[in-house]
């Protein structure tokens, strides 16, 4: 069957993973991307290279218009989403919390928090069978940051994805009874754009060594646990959260 997918923050590392392999799969894709437009094209391109349909959406998930505009974009262009990536994240660079302005933390809360919750507050008024909707699938992005605190490094995304940990748990408990399953994934090394802009772009190469697995991961790999718990074969998982961290 046939599934429309919407992957906020896609057109880069997780996000444009998840969205070809979506596309992998048959399924419809809602790009949204915050600024980079050429990206979010390479990301549609690659989705429907792969065998889906796509198209790019360009809005800030801490603004409420610009999440309705996208959940209303992907249904116009594909019919009633089916399932929400709530990907879309931000971070900043290395720093002890003594150091961090209140400006940054309240851009990153804003999008890594607010954007979350009003991501998904607007896929459940869209797929609640209460609410005249089918159903549908919510994946949130955590991070291994939430257990491990992140210190002297970002302590602020840390808690920001501490805080989806539990939003995941609650809300999953609270539209289970709507035909919604809730999940989150969390990534552990994972060799993407975000340590440059941590300021460390080798930081994956160089500690992907000291992990387990002895390597760091690929945003491909947390793609395809994001693709899982969409499909049915996880239709009895919800409320779960995912290590995708190579045994960190």
């Amino acid at each position: 069957m046939s599934k429309v997918i919407l992957v906020t923050g896609g057109s880069r590392g997780i996000g444009r993973s998840a969205a070809r392999l979506c596309g992998a799969r048959g399924w419809s894709v809602g790009v949204n991307y915050a600024g980079n437009a050429k990206a979010a094209a390479e990301t549609v391109a690659e989705v429907e290279k792969a065998g889906g349909k796509a198209i790019a959406i360009k809005g800030d998930v801490a603004v409420e218009k610009d999440v309705i505009a996208m959940f209303d974009a992907t249904e116009n262009a594909f019919g009633p989403i089916y399932g929400l990536v709530n990907n879309a994240g931000i971070i900043a660079p290395s720093m002890q919390l003594a150091d961090m302005t209140v400006e940054r933390m309240q851009r990153l809360f804003a999008v890594n928090i607010l954007g979350s919750y009003m991501a998904a507050r607007e896929a459940a008024r869209r797929m609640s069978r209460s609410r005249g909707g089918k159903g549908g699938v919510i994946v949130n992005m955590s991070s291994a940051a939430a257990r491990l605190g992140s210190p002297n490094d970002f302590v602020d995304y840390a808690g920001s994805k501490g805080c989806i940990d539990t939003f995941t748990v609650g809300l999953s408990k609270e539209l289970g009874p709507e035909g919604i399953r809730v999940n989150a994934i969390r990534p552990g090394l994972i060799d993407t754009e975000i340590h440059a802009v941590a300021g460390s772009p080798d930081r994956a190469a160089k500690l992907g060594k000291q992990m387990p697995l002895q390597r760091a991961g690929t945003a491909n790999e947390v793609g395809e646990a994001v693709v899982w718990l969409l499909d049915d074969a996880s239709s009895y998982v919800s409320g779960s959260i995912l290590d995708v961290a190579g045994g960190r």
